[in-house]
């Protein structure tokens, strides 16, 4: 019984990192996959001409 408890809170360190870093992963991974789609959308839209590029320029 001595060992576990001498392991014990290691492993719920360990397992408390383990847990943190997946969430942090998933996060990175939703946000990549988010930035991919929104820029999919704008690539996809057509280019529009601004409405008047230079202001100086009449």
């Amino acid at each position: 019984m001595e060992y576990v408890a001498v392991i014990l809170p290691s492993l719920v360190v360990g397992l408390i990192f383990w847990f943190a870093m997946k969430a942090i992963f998933n996060a990175d991974k939703a946000e990549r996959q988010a930035e991919a789609r929104a820029q999919a959308e704008a690539d996809s839209l057509p280019a529009r001409p601004a409405d008047n590029p230079r202001p100086d320029s009449q």
